[in-house]
């Protein structure tokens, strides 16, 4: 039995704006309560010409409205008996409190706002934001002459979907400079394009850990990386680290291990290197268990005495480190590349499952990338960044205000960061409150800490050197010089 309408609808309640589509405004207003339930399923509508009337309008208004109505299912109509809002079996009856929000099961929640750094932040440079290169160096007129090149005709093949793998021309360059600048033997064919390194670690942790796996990182650690293995269901197992790197003795008494996370040139955020003699331990320990480890090489480009070391993965006979890189630290980071070297038997699993998480990365960055590396460009914006940042790191080691501070700045060789151990957590508090309070960030080591039953937090600042010239980080560390006074 049909619902028969009152042949007057007050216009206030449409609050209809004349000065725009009137038509488009009618539509919006009776879809809307059409959905909420106010304009009931099985309800006839008044004619026409009587709404017109009744709403001070046109009639061709409405009936474009009920048109598009009509279009998308909200209303039908039945021949000579007028027209009747469709039956809808998802709309809510008239009244009825909206359904709670969708939330986030309380399990994944728990683990991804676990304690500590979460996303970068964004915005310009400043004193001492970590992760950040000297992006004021970047040649953005050679990039943008490239760009021009590319696009102004563009091959076919470049405009429909890429590879899911990457471009097969970039993986080439990529695999060559890692041949030859930092020795690390691999084909084309291993190389994965990712959207920088965060997704790489993502990836790995989605293919290779199941629900309850234990996973070891380092600690104090990359807290971005812990959690991408948190939100794949693993077990955190916190390895310590001293001046030789990660404690291969700890991490051979985990049982059942599956995958060891490490920063090996530059651990993270301690800024220590792992030893030759412990990165043996460690395939050794991965062939032994038959574990992986995933490398990554985050600013291994940076070394300021002798050339930069050869990665852990250069050393792997047996097939069992991942090796994540990335041109967040040499370019820069809103270029969202980075890349994957994987064993051969893992190529095809991780290339499927990168193409059911996004199909490919935008196909002319990574084209014109490519041509940036084979002209020499990649190489020689390298060796312009190592000079800055040793500039830069040297502006730091010299106005370092360490009497003020209480604690002077350790031997600086490699990396984008230096780490400062501090006496007390509650020293780290107030040098981080009072930097802030004039301006300059510091990160508080105690932040990158896991937490254990066994040790409390390290207290120290992690200090990122290279976002900023020498000039600014003279005045920022005046500052603190001052505040710290």
């Amino acid at each position: 039995m049909s619902i028969k309408p009152p042949l007057y609808l007050d216009p206030v309640g449409f609050q209809l704006d004349r000065r725009q589509g009137l038509a488009r405004q009618l539509y919006q207003a009776l879809r809307e309560r059409i959905l909420d339930g106010r304009i009931a399923s099985r309800m006839r509508l008044p004619a026409s010409r009587e709404l017109a009337e009744a709403l001070g309008v046109s009639r061709n208004t409405v009936v474009r409205a009920y048109d598009q109505l009509y279009a998308e299912g909200y209303i039908e109509g039945r021949i000579g008996d007028g027209t009747y809002v469709a039956e809808l079996s998802g709309s809510p009856a008239a009244g009825k409190p909206p359904s709670p929000q969708l939330e986030i099961p309380q399990s994944l929640q728990s683990r991804l706002m676990a304690r500590g750094p979460g996303a970068p932040r964004g915005g310009p440079p400043q004193a001492f934001r970590l992760g950040v290169p000297a992006l004021d160096l970047f040649p953005f007129d050679i990039w943008s002459r490239l760009q021009a090149q590319f696009w102004r005709a563009p091959a076919l093949e470049h405009l429909g979907y890429g590879e899911a793998a990457g471009d097969p021309r970039l993986r080439d360059m990529i695999a060559a400079y890692l041949r030859h600048g930092r020795g690390l033997r691999c084909s084309p064919d291993q190389v994965l394009i990712t959207c920088g390194a965060q997704q790489a670690i993502s990836l790995c942790a989605q293919l290779l850990l199941q629900a309850g796996d234990s996973v070891a990182v380092e600690n104090p650690c990359y807290r971005a990386a812990a959690q991408a293995f948190a939100a794949a269901g693993a077990r955190l197992r916190p390895i310590e680290v001293d001046e030789n790197g990660m404690n291969i003795g700890q991490l051979a008494g985990v049982e059942d291990c599956r995958l060891a996370y490490v920063t090996p040139s530059h651990q993270y955020p301690s800024g220590v290197t792992l030893t030759l003699a412990r990165r043996l331990e460690m395939l050794d320990w991965a062939e032994r268990e038959q574990a992986w480890i995933i490398e990554d090489d985050y600013d291994g480009e940076y070394r300021y005495s002798g050339t930069p070391l050869a990665p852990l993965a250069s050393l792997d006979r047996q097939g069992r480190v991942l090796y994540v890189g990335t041109f967040s630290k040499i370019i820069f980071p809103a270029l969202r590349l980075g890349y994957l070297v994987v064993p051969p038997k893992l190529v095809e699993p991780l290339t499927q499952l990168r193409a059911l998480a996004m199909r490919h990365s935008e196909v002319g960055t990574q084209a014109v990338l490519a041509e940036f590396i084979a002209r020499g460009h990649f190489q020689q914006h390298i060796r312009r960044m190592r000079r800055a940042a040793r500039s830069r790191r040297d502006a730091l080691l010299q106005n370092w205000p360490g009497a003020e501070a209480g604690v002077e700045l350790p031997p600086i060789e490699a990396g984008l960061h230096v780490c400062v151990p501090l006496p007390s957590l509650e020293c780290e508090r107030q040098l981080v409150t009072k930097g802030a309070s004039v301006g300059v960030e510091l990160s508080p080591l105690s932040d990158f800490h896991v937490a254990t039953a066994e040790r409390a937090p390290r207290p120290g600042l992690v200090i990122g050197f290279a976002g900023i010239n020498e000039r600014n980080i003279t005045l920022a560390l005046a500052k603190l010089r001052q505040a710290w006074r």
